[in-house]
């Protein structure tokens, strides 16, 4: 059986990740010298024709797709992966001096303003057929288009089926439902100050209770008997009960991508759902940086990114829902793994005013 999206606590949102930022920012001027064309340890120099794609370590493609555009466009692609998203954007943040490369790829709605108030990124021209897709999910006060949108999915909470089922215990549907005492001691989330789904989670009840409501919201889950794991894998394959671990908790938090991950060998339906009322969508985006070597190669690597045979790949390597709407979703996800209709949303200047507050605020409340 293969398994849901694998957003551990290191490439989960390391997001505010505590980093001396003299001795980090030191090193990773030492990389970027050695990643964007600048002199490497051993004095040479970068080739011209390399771009250096910076992303999280989700990012994954088919072999062999890398390889044909490296064959078509004449430019060799490096590729330097950090932790997730807020990770990534600290680290660009210190390195904006000397960028590590020359395209970024995994920026979430959850960053993106902090990366465009940095001047991370900057506007290019391109031509690529899924740019009009991409373009339904642009950062809103993103005028100049500084970033593109590659890649969506929603973070929900999940349910073992089958645990229910056999207990005879109807499963929850709501966040509100999760507050019942008959669901005491069944859920895990994975913490929003270390992992990005929970961080998407905690913009989730700020989005379903708003700034009234959401701590209160939060009290009663801790009340009701919450665990918080470090990071999504922690949560799935170790607290869940359907993870693979044994784990006593049979509601978890994950992706709408996850349950067709777990229909078992032979099966015809998976043992998990999505449950599609508590979830928020995350975008991913891929932008040119600023200060890079080779923007030209990255406008090309950006492109291709956008192509038809990297968005059709998206579903199966990366376990997200491409932002073109012209390639073709695998059969066990139309089946099995439907977008929310309705996730919930917080204003992204919202976020970016209150990210910090209220991750402080979560913590008083359920840590303490």
């Amino acid at each position: 059986m293969t398994t849901p999206r694998p957003r551990t606590a290191a490439r989960t949102r390391a997001r505010h990740a505590a980093v001396p930022a003299v001795a980090a920012a030191a090193l990773l001027a030492l990389t970027a010298c050695s990643a964007t064309g600048g002199p490497t340890a051993d004095g040479a120099t970068a080739g011209a024709g390399t771009v250096t794609l910076v992303t999280h370590e989700s990012f994954a493609l088919s072999d062999g797709l890398l390889e044909r555009f490296e064959d078509e466009s004449g430019l060799s692609v490096q590729v330097v992966q950090q932790a997730d998203a807020g990770a990534l954007v600290n680290q660009l943040v210190l390195t904006k001096d000397a960028p590590l490369g020359d395209l970024v790829f995994g920026i979430d709605n959850a960053f993106a303003s902090r990366a465009l108030d940095e001047g991370v990124v900057v506007p290019v021209e391109i031509d690529a057929p899924a740019v009009q897709d991409a373009a339904e999910h642009a950062v809103p006060g993103d005028e100049d288009g500084a970033l593109t949108a590659v890649d969506l999915g929603d973070v929900c909470l999940n349910v073992d089926t089958a645990w229910f089922a056999s207990r005879g215990v109807p499963e929850p549907t709501t966040l509100e439902s999760l507050l019942d005492p008959a669901y005491r001691d069944l859920v895990v989330v994975p913490d929003p100050v270390t992992s990005s789904p929970g961080l998407a989670f905690l913009l989730a009840t700020v989005g379903a209770f708003g700034e009234d409501g959401w701590v209160d919201y939060w009290a009663g889950l801790r009340d009701n008997g919450l665990q918080v794991a470090d990071g999504w894998s922690e949560a799935y394959y170790t607290d869940f009960t359907a993870g693979g671990g044994d784990g006593p908790r049979p509601v978890v938090l994950s992706y709408a991508s996850s349950p067709p991950y777990t229909v078992p060998e032979g099966g015809d339906a998976p043992t998990t759902r999505a449950l599609l009322d508590t979830c928020f969508r995350q975008v991913e985006y891929a932008g040119v940086l600023a200060g890079a070597a080779n923007p030209e190669g990255a406008a090309q690597l950006l492109e291709f990114l956008l192509s038809d045979d990297v968005q059709a790949d998206i579903p199966v390597s990366m376990y997200m829902y491409p932002v073109s709407s012209s390639v073709d979703l695998p059969p066990e996800w139309v089946s099995w793994a439907p977008l929310a209709e309705k996730p919930f949303t917080v204003a992204p200047a919202d976020v970016a005013e209150h990210r910090e507050q209220w991750l402080t605020t979560w913590s008083d409340t359920v840590i303490g």
